[in-house]
């Protein structure tokens, strides 16, 4: 079932919501006071709903993330919050899987964990410790998915704070308003 992220009131009520709902197929959206909205996916499964910010519904960081410019400013953004270290470091890691050499693997994983993962690198990552050393232990063999489980916990971060924050901001209004193609 999908972490939702709200007090344990909210979600009884929800509950109540779908418990007292005839037809569990026909409860597409229900919204709540605080502009959050509960999607039911593909399934009549009552398990299969998830909760999303309505504010940033239209918009997803895998958007933000395809489109140059809006990265570039995205990466700004992160850079005037000095978290500019989770794009860099998502970035690296996507940019480790593309490789298909072996001899250069072990090397690009080397230098992410020193540069993004070493307790004392100059651009930390927030992860926890258990991932820390579960990717420390692979670097032995590193293959291409050793940071796999770092890079979801990264984007899983800028998807749920920074990725609204950015959404807010002046720059992403102003990028939004002279781009053709808004994202």
């Amino acid at each position: 079932m999908p972490r939702l992220l709200c007090s344990k009131s909210r979600i009884y009520e929800f509950n109540d919501l779908i418990r007292n709902k005839k037809h569990p197929n026909t409860l597409d959206v229900l919204l709540s006071r605080k502009k959050t909205v509960l999607i039911r996916k593909k399934s009549s499964d009552i398990s299969d709903y998830q909760l999303h910010d309505h504010s940033t519904l239209g918009l997803k960081l895998t958007d933000l993330l395809q489109n140059k410019d809006y990265l570039a400013a995205f990466h700004s953004f992160l850079q005037s919050e000095f978290s500019a270290e989770n794009i860099e470091f998502w970035q690296a890691c996507r940019e480790y899987k593309r490789m298909t050499s072996p001899c250069k693997l072990s090397n690009k994983a080397s230098e992410i964990y020193e540069k993004f993962l070493h307790p004392m690198a100059q651009k930390e990552v927030n992860i926890d410790y258990h991932t820390r050393e579960k990717i420390k232990k692979s670097l032995m063999k590193p293959d291409l998915t050793c940071f796999d489980e770092a890079e979801t916990l990264i984007y899983r971060l800028m998807e749920e704070d920074s990725c609204p924050r950015f959404i807010k901001s002046e720059a992403y209004q102003n990028l939004r308003n002279t781009s053709r193609n808004p994202v």
